[in-house]
């Protein structure tokens, strides 16, 4: 019957989409497709529609959810039903029924009415499955080995538990998380494809589970569960000098399944002292230093039900039980996605055996090889060769970046780390004597399963390159948590890299998620005084914190989501995190005036005579904290208002009057000159409005003139960066900016990509003309942070935008600005409406511009023309059309509001 209701379900959308009739499809819960694990009392579900024709909006939806599909598509069982609510939301909105019960899987489906008043068909059904929602859901106990641990090497635990599956089994949900990282097996059957679970965050108040279906792993009789511990982030080498146990010294378990039987019952089988546990083949494993696997040591079929386990030693409880600090996890997890063979193996002139996988990407190479027994096999991973083509490694510090596999000697053997990964291009294979060849190498990039959401290209392949470097800087260092680099001793949670980049990030991937995690643990670790840390997770301490531009991410992060996904339930939550950085500063300022404490400044600018490590910078440090003070005022300010927070928007609007009052008496001479003549001194003038209206014009010249002295080059650093194109072109020197794009010669975004970087490098010269490189000790070939230029490709060369009062797209901006030597641009979007595109060229004398607009949602469309010339769509003149409202016309552009299809517009230029 069920699959004779889905084929009706799938006939009736075909005819209903030839027909006309609008659809409800691509169902959310949590911006996840049917996700687990969810710990919220009011999931939040979103819808897109779709239909033939233009202009399609919702005027009204229902909801409904039920706990079993069958009956859900029937219509009955239910245990929500909207009824028919007259609202144009489609994303976001909340679950409205009784309270939701832990592990219980729901199912869902809506409906829409759409502008003409015409109701869709019911959508595919999709569901979601609750997390334990209290601590007392949690029958398991925190286990830990119990046999005597080599503290020094740490080989990886392994841990055990056979049961007895009486009767037949309904479904079976498992729950684990660890102190560490941990892989988990039913019946020698590996759990999840999810990698270096469970995660990192702020460990002591936030340490996630994550929730798996396993129904399909057991069976009635005899099972088995193993599981893997590895030290991970929780005590492994973090930071510098060989630090480690920053969490604590000793993994441990928490697993917990619950089953439920076809008869109605329950049975749950939870980590306890009844569990044994041993060592197996991961002799070590460390994140910066790589894994040391010997084959010989691993035990045949440990997670099988008839493994003879009688040598293996009991467990111990730990002394800490706590799960208080116990959460779901919101975020997607670590995956394994493309999978690369070397372009090249070659001998370098060192006489090295080196791999070339021709991309510069994090994850691990696995080998597929024959060997000998107790013969090894060694790959060491660096990002790039060096002036004589010989493998470069100084770059990494302490971090080692190697992993040792010795043979088992029965045949083709497979090998691939477990807790750890690398980032590089290049493989060096030592300590093998037989024949290698690129069929026995696949190197896998892993990064966080974040939906890609995307794409810019240009007439400039140069820039296409750029664009696929920011693209896979972001991928490699997007790996639960945004780190700064992914190779050598370092790979933290950087604050200044991901706000300078997080609305680039917006753009390629889904990461309303990503953030929202890690903002948690941003205020999870953010000081009782407001301060915020320099990197999160904190590793570092609890004075390193504070620094302007740094600190900030606390403010930018969460309004830059906002933007673009409209999640105002996010901003909620950060609102307290926002307003006591702003107090924070507020508490260190002088008559308004923030002009103390440590601070990095414009961190990695250019400077000549610069090549140690930023210090040097010659924006004027205060000048800076003055400009981000302002700005995060400002931002406060503008979530006050979403939020409905009336007092404090008057507080902190007179608070910046203030604010920026102060920054004109001490860095403003009268003729509106800043004390620091620098681009980064102009650029976040100007950005952050410090400068009154009849000054700004005058400044944004001596921008121009400042990048004119420099022969066309920037000279900015982490915090001058992200802004620099946009104050150029938003003050009408859109020629300048796209000037600073196309440079090829350092300093400048195409230097390092006609270098041959395959990703954004950490300085301007990481490598230098000659091939000599920068200070090897701050010297990364992988750091998004100067990728945050793909924010104004997106906004300024294809023109998509959202309106800041009608965030993540639901009222679009199209402006495209062509400028410099491009001829063409496109891009695409996928927003939770659906897909927007601007896709322009220069043809012939036409400006030609392709537009798709999802339903449910408005455009804004700006069109160049020449002395208020004719616009054309699709052949028709556009004051012809109905479909179309033009807004204004005058000599140098059109402006049209046009509802959601596909446009074609063309005009002579």
């Amino acid at each position: 019957m069920q699959k004779l209701v889905l084929l009706c379900l799938i006939f009736f959308n075909f005819f209903a989409g030839a027909l006309g009739q609008t659809q409800v499809n691509s169902l959310l819960c949590e911006n996840r497709i049917n996700p687990t694990g969810i710990d919220v009392s009011q999931p939040l579900l979103s819808w897109q529609l779709s239909g033939n024709r233009r202009n399609i909006h919702q005027s009204a939806y229902e909801l409904r959810v039920g706990t079993s599909s069958k009956s859900l598509s029937q219509g009955k069982g239910l245990v929500w039903n909207s009824g028919k609510v007259s609202a144009d939301q489609s994303v976001h909105v909340p679950y409205g029924g009784n309270p939701l019960s832990s592990g219980k899987k729901y199912y869902w489906q809506v409906r829409v009415w759409d502008d003409k008043g015409q109701a869709s068909g019911w959508s595919p059904v999709a569901e979601w499955q609750m997390g334990l929602l209290q601590p007392g859901d949690w029958k398991a106990s925190w286990i830990e080995p119990g046999f005597i641990q080599d503290s020094v090497s740490r080989p990886s635990p392994l841990f055990r538990k056979t049961f007895q599956a009486s009767k037949k089994i309904q479904s079976a949900t498992a729950y684990i998380t660890a102190r560490g990282m941990y892989e988990a097996r039913i019946n020698g059957q590996r759990v999840g494809d999810a990698l270096l679970t469970p995660g990192w965050t702020s460990y002591r108040t936030r340490l996630q589970y994550q929730q798996y279906d396993v129904s399909n792993l057991l069976r009635q009789g005899a099972n088995a569960i193993g599981v893997t511990l590895g030290v991970g982030w929780y005590s492994g080498h973090l930071v510098w000098e060989n630090s480690k146990n920053h969490y604590g010294a000793r993994t441990a378990l928490l697993f917990q399944l619950n089953i439920q039987y076809t008869d109605g019952t329950e049975e749950v089988i939870s980590s306890d002292n009844s569990w044994k546990s041993s060592t197996g083949s991961i002799l070590y494993s460390e994140i910066y230093h790589g894994e040391t696997i010997d084959a010989r040591k691993e035990k045949e079929g440990w997670s099988d039900p008839g493994y003879d386990d009688h040598t293996w030693s009991g467990v111990q409880l730990s002394g800490d039980n706590n799960k208080s600090n116990l959460i779901a996890t919101i975020n997607e997890p670590v995956k394994r996605h493309e999978p690369f063979k070397p372009i090249k193996i070659f001998t370098t002139p060192a006489g090295e055996k080196v791999m070339d996988f021709g991309q510069n990407l994090v994850g691990w190479v696995q080998v597929r090889i024959r060997g000998n027994a107790g013969d090894s096999i060694v790959l060491q991973h660096a990002e790039v060769l060096d002036k004589n083509g010989n493998f470069y490694t100084e770059n990494l510090r302490l971090a080692r970046q190697k992993n040792t596999y010795i043979f088992k000697g029965n045949g083709t053997e497979l090998f691939e780390p477990h807790f750890t990964f690398q980032g590089f291009r290049y493989v060096k294979v030592t300590g093998f004597n037989g024949e290698i060849s690129p069929d026995n190498f696949t190197a896998y990039a892993l990064y966080s399963d974040m939906p890609a959401t995307g794409e810019f290209s240009c007439s400039n392949q140069l820039i296409n390159q750029l664009q696929h470097n920011i693209q896979w800087g972001q991928r490699g260092n997007f790996l639960d948590v945004p780190t700064d680099c992914p190779q050598r001793d370092e790979r933290l949670g950087w604050t200044a890299d991901a706000q300078a980049f997080s609305r680039t990030a917006a753009y390629n991937r889904q990461v309303n998620n990503f953030f929202a995690k890690w903002l948690k643990d941003v205020a999870a670790d953010q000081r009782a005084d407001g301060s915020v840390p320099f990197v999160v997770p904190n590793v570092l301490g609890p004075s390193d914190m504070g620094s302007a531009g740094w600190a900030d991410a606390a403010t930018i992060v969460p309004w830059n989501m906002y933007l673009a996904y409209a999640d105002r339930r996010l901003l909620e939550q950060q609102y307290p995190s926002m307003k006591a950085w702003v107090e924070y500063i507020r508490g260190k300022s002088q008559q308004d005036l923030w002009n103390s404490g440590f601070h990095f400044g414009d961190w990695l600018f250019y400077h000549p005579d610069d090549d140690l490590d930023g210090r040097a910078a010659v924006t004027d440090k205060y000048l800076i904290t003055q400009c981000y003070y302002a700005h995060s005022t400002q931002l406060l300010i503008n979530a006050a208002q979403v939020l409905g927070k009336t007092a404090d928007v008057a507080e902190y609007t007179a608070l910046l009057q203030r604010i920026k009052a102060a920054f004109m008496k001490e860095y403003v001479t009268p003729s509106g000159r800043l004390v620091s003549s620098t681009q980064t001194a102009y650029v976040l003038a100007l950005n952050f409005d410090m400068l009154p209206e009849d000054l700004r014009e005058q400044a944004a010249l001596r921008l121009v003139e400042n990048v004119k002295s420099y022969n066309n080059h920037l000279t900015t650093g982490f915090l001058g960066t992200p802004y620099l194109c946009h104050v150029l072109s938003r003050f009408g020197h859109l020629d300048v900016a796209y000037t600073l794009l196309l440079q090829e010669s350092y300093p400048s975004w195409l230097y390092p990509v006609k270098m041959g970087a395959t990703t954004i490098w950490e300085r301007w010269d990481g490598q230098k003309p000659d091939h000599t490189f920068e200070n090897a000790s701050m010297n990364s070939f992988n750091h998004y942070a100067y990728g945050a230029i793909g924010d104004w490709m997106y906004r300024v060369i294809t023109g998509i935008d959202t309106k800041e009062d009608a965030p993540g797209y639901r009222q679009i901006i199209i402006r495209p600005r062509p400028g410099g030597s491009l001829t063409q641009a496109s891009g695409t979007l996928q927003t939770y409406y659906g897909q927007i595109k601007s896709s322009w060229q220069l043809q012939n004398g036409q400006f030609i511009l392709d537009v798709e607009v999802p339903a449910n949602t408005t455009a804004t469309v700006y069109v160049p023309v020449k002395n208020g010339g004719t616009v054309m769509e699709n052949g028709k003149a556009v004051s012809e059309l109905k479909d179309i409202k033009l807004l204004n016309n005058d000599k140098d552009q059109a402006l049209f509001e046009i509802g959601s299809g596909k446009y074609h517009f063309t005009t002579a230029l």
